[in-house]
């Protein structure tokens, strides 16, 4: 049913959640793939050098530490497991990396560590779960 799973994680307790469900999902679905993603937000140009490089590096590093935490959560899993890190609007990169690999189901957290927040769901949730291209679970 869910053959490709998109775990979408911003390293909050909640995605944190959604990790561990996406891999119970994955397993008891078997499912041929788990995309675990995490956008982070793009450094502005106005910083310049050498602030700009550093802010870069750090934001990176940061959002590594998060993909391999969630990986962490997530564990071995009998199917295909991809990573990825992409900078830009979260919402809109979730919706977009759903829409190109055709996955079945996106899993994400209620809430997220963005600076804005809805008041039932989080700012990106509510973005995603209106625009998907598949359903969407939002997790806890």
């Amino acid at each position: 049913m869910f053959e490709k799973i998109l775990l979408a994680v911003d390293g909050s307790d909640h995605a944190l959640r959604a990790a561990q469900k996406a891999a119970e999902l994955a397993r008891c679905m078997k499912s041929k793939e788990l995309r675990i993603v995490v956008s982070y937000d793009p450094i502005p140009m106005y910083l310049g050098e050498p602030n700009m490089q550093i802010a870069i590096i750090n934001r990176k590093g940061e959002a590594e530490k998060i993909l391999e935490e969630a990986a962490g959560e997530v564990g071995d899993l009998p199917c295909e497991v991809h990573k990825d890190l992409i900078e830009g609007d979260a919402a809109g990169n979730i919706i977009e990396i759903a829409r190109n690999n055709n996955s079945d189901l996106i899993v994400m957290g209620s809430r997220g560590l963005g600076r804005l927040a809805g008041l039932l769901l989080g700012s990106t949730s509510q973005k995603v779960l209106s625009h998907a291209p598949c359903p969407v679970l939002i997790v806890r």
